[in-house]
């Protein structure tokens, strides 16, 4: 299954993603085989939906799509605005190299100015300014980071850059250096398990909840 319905209504649908599905076409269009959720969910619901934001191919979690241009507008303004707020859970392990120490139950704030290359992003004077918290939840027995994870910008690959860039790359994400496999190779260990819409102006008119989340791992 591509994909699980957490919520939908005549405005809104809001999925699981699973790991290893694109949300919306690639660069190459249909010379890229992956599956599509956007396009899939076209299929399933009969409809034209609208894309509001994006999840990697890798990653898992709540994703959102507008049935109508209304829906699309109100949700695009939402997300400019920073009017949602989007939780994820990752988990990590420090490199042997790192450095950097951080206490359960604290939060970080971390700032870059962030590029996107043709694979990874990276930090350049002349990227878009970057801001992620960052919460460490614990520590379990296998020396695994349990982290919670809000980023305020929407930069793509934000938040695998800013856990490599501080030592802790995310479980099977091999472009940012991890050497230890997820999930039996099925994407990484990131995903987005809450979206708060308590700050979103006119929610009400879309029969929106104030919050959706589903279970982390």
């Amino acid at each position: 299954m591509s994909y699980t319905t957490v919520f939908e209504n005549a405005h809104f649908i809001v999925v699981d993603k699973a790991a290893l599905v694109l949300s919306v076409p690639g660069r190459e269009g249909e010379k890229d085989e992956r599956p599509v959720l956007g396009r899939i969910l076209e299929k399933d619901l009969a409809i034209t939906i609208y894309p509001v934001h994006r999840l990697d191919y890798e990653v898992q979690g709540l994703i959102m799509f507008a049935k109508n241009p209304a829906a699309h507008k109100a949700a695009n303004a939402w997300f400019e605005k920073k009017e949602v707020h989007k939780t994820y859970v990752a988990l990590t392990k420090a490199l042997p190299e790192t450095k950097e120490s951080f206490k359960k139950g604290e939060s970080y704030e971390w700032k870059c100015k962030l590029l996107r290359g043709k694979k990874r992003a990276y930090e350049s004077p002349h990227g878009k300014d970057s801001t992620t918290i960052a919460k460490l939840i614990s520590v379990d027995e296998k020396g695994y980071f349990h982290w919670e994870m809000n980023p305020i910008t929407g930069r793509s690959h934000q938040l695998r850059f800013e856990l490599f860039r501080h030592g802790h790359p995310i479980l099977g994400d091999e472009l940012y250096s991890s050497d230890e496999s997820f999930n039996g190779g099925v994407g990484i260990a990131l995903r987005a398990f809450k979206i708060d819409f308590t700050k979103s102006p006119g929610k009400e008119k879309f029969l929106l909840p104030d919050i959706l989340e589903i279970n982390k791992f």
